[in-house]
């Protein structure tokens, strides 16, 4: 699986982000990742710390899209690769697209519910190493699912990103699971914005998402 991920990078000129021991680019992994979110990245100290696991948690319709769309289009913009395992295969590329995020430097993988598979992708995505943002979203997996995983996988996700220059991202509808120096991004449901004058006569503008960082760093 992993020679297929590395074939993957390669067609899509991302295998600068495979590396190597000893890859002379390292750089101490003490570093923030920005999330493109203002008053999020303010409360976080400047953005997700890389080299850790983090969470956003929140109900349907409470902004968790808009986040981690804002986040992906931050990292691309810095030049970073970026990679988004999509679990129940929901994501907007057009959307996503319209809010900044360079499609070419994201590589993508679609699921079709099976969440053991879609952990599996993600936690070989971080062992190649080398992506700005690695998100993984869970935000529609049953909780039953979930619980079936072991105590431990979370645990053993966060060792696998430590030490490293990405910033790992799970999302889902409850807390899941975060490295030590990681954080939890809670979101309650956001009320809808409008654009039109009359109840009869407006559009759907989406929602204003509210973060609150319930692990401070």
């Amino acid at each position: 699986m992993r020679a297929a991920l590395e074939s993957l990078l390669r067609a899509r000129n991302l295998d600068l982000a495979l590396t190597a021991p000893g890859d002379s680019t390292w750089k101490p992994p003490d570093s923030v990742a920005p999330t493109g979110h203002a008053a999020l990245d303010a409360a976080l100290g400047g953005g997700l710390r890389r080299g850790h696991l983090s969470e956003i948690t929140g109900p349907p319709s409470s902004g968790r899209t808009t986040i981690v769309a804002g986040a992906l289009a931050a990292a691309t913009a810095r030049g970073d690769a970026a990679a988004l395992v999509d679990t129940y295969d929901t994501f907007d590329p057009a959307s996503a697209s319209g809010r900044g995020l360079a499609l070419s430097r994201l590589l993508w993988v679609r699921e079709s519910g099976d969440a053991p598979r879609a952990l599996k992708a993600f936690s070989l995505i971080l062992r190649a190493g080398g992506f700005g943002l690695v998100v993984l979203d869970l935000a529609d997996v049953p909780p039953a699912t979930l619980r079936r995983f072991p105590c431990a996988t979370w645990m053993r996700v966060a060792r696998i990103v430590e030490g490293s220059e990405t910033a790992a991202l799970i999302v889902g509808a409850e807390r899941i699971g975060r490295s030590a120096r990681g954080v939890t991004i809670a979101l309650d449901a956001a009320p809808a914005r409008w654009q039109g004058a009359t109840p009869r006569a407006r559009l759907f503008a989406g929602v204003e998402p509210a973060p609150r960082v319930v692990g401070a760093r």
